[in-house]
C-alpha cells in the first residue's frame, strides 16, 4: 500500500505522541555497555534484531572518520520498509550532547533531512527529545523519528525509527509498542 507523504509524516508523528497502546512486543532485549546494562526494550514476534559492536564509518566527501557506538537495530523479517536503531554513546551524557551526536552521524542515517518538529516528552518515564522530518535513503522517500532519551548516570539512549515511503502504517503501533516497553536498568 503506498502512503501519501502528508499520510505518511502523520503516521510518524502519531508513532512519538504519546499514543501509545499497552506493550505487545514478546522477546525482552537488553543493551549493555561494558558489561552495564543501560536499557532494554522489547522486540516483536517476527522481527529480526541485528546487533554491532562499536566501529568507525567514514564520510567518503570529508575524509573524515566518525565513531559508532554499538546499534541495535530491529525490523520485520518480511519487510524492509521499517527500521528501529538503539545506540547509547560513550561519553555523551545530555540530551544536548545526544542531539550533537544525531548531528555528527545524521548524512548515514537520512539524506537530505528536513526536521517538521520537535517535542520534549518523556519515554520510559525519562526526559526525551523528539525530532520528526522527512528525506531520502537508499534513494527512497522516508519519514524518520529520532529521540535522545536521558538515561541515570549520564547516558543518553539514541533512536531513530525510518519508515520508507509505502510502509504499511499499521507498523506504527508496533513501533509504538516497542516504545513503551523501553526502560532503563540503571
Amino acid at each position: 500500500m503506498r502512503i501519501f507523504s502528508s499520510t505518511a509524516l502523520a503516521v510518524c508523528a502519531a508513532l512519538w505522541m504519546g499514543a501509545v497502546a499497552p506493550a505487545t512486543a514478546d522477546t525482552p532485549i537488553t543493551y549493555t555497555d561494558a558489561g552495564r546494562a543501560l536499557f532494554s526494550f522489547a522486540a516483536p514476534d517476527f522481527w529480526a534484531v541485528r546487533t554491532g559492536g562499536p566501529r568507525e564509518i567514514e564520510d567518503t566527501e570529508l575524509g573524515d572518520p566518525r565513531a559508532v557506538a554499538r546499534v541495535m537495530g530491529v525490523r520485520p523479517v518480511t519487510d524492509d520498509n521499517v527500521w528501529m536503531g538503539f545506540v547509547s554513546p560513550a561519553g555523551v551524557a545530555s540530551i544536548e550532547g545526544g542531539l550533537r551526536y544525531l548531528e555528527d552521524i545524521d548524512k548515514f542515517l537520512v539524506k537530505d533531512p528536513r526536521v517538521t518538529s520537535t517535542t520534549d516528552t518523556r519515554i520510559g518515564g525519562l526526559p526525551a527529545r523528539v525530532i520528526r522530518g522527512t528525506g531520502t535513503r537508499d534513494g527512497r522517500g522516508i519519514n524518520f523519528t529520532a529521540t535522545v532519551i536521558d538515561l541515570p548516570k549520564d547516558r543518553v539512549a539514541v533512536v531513530v525509527a525510518i519508515l520508507r515511503d509505502g510502509a504499511d502504517p499499521a507498523y506504527v503501533d508496533v513501533l509504538n509498542d516497542v516504545f513503551a516497553s523501553f526502560r532503563a536498568l540503571q
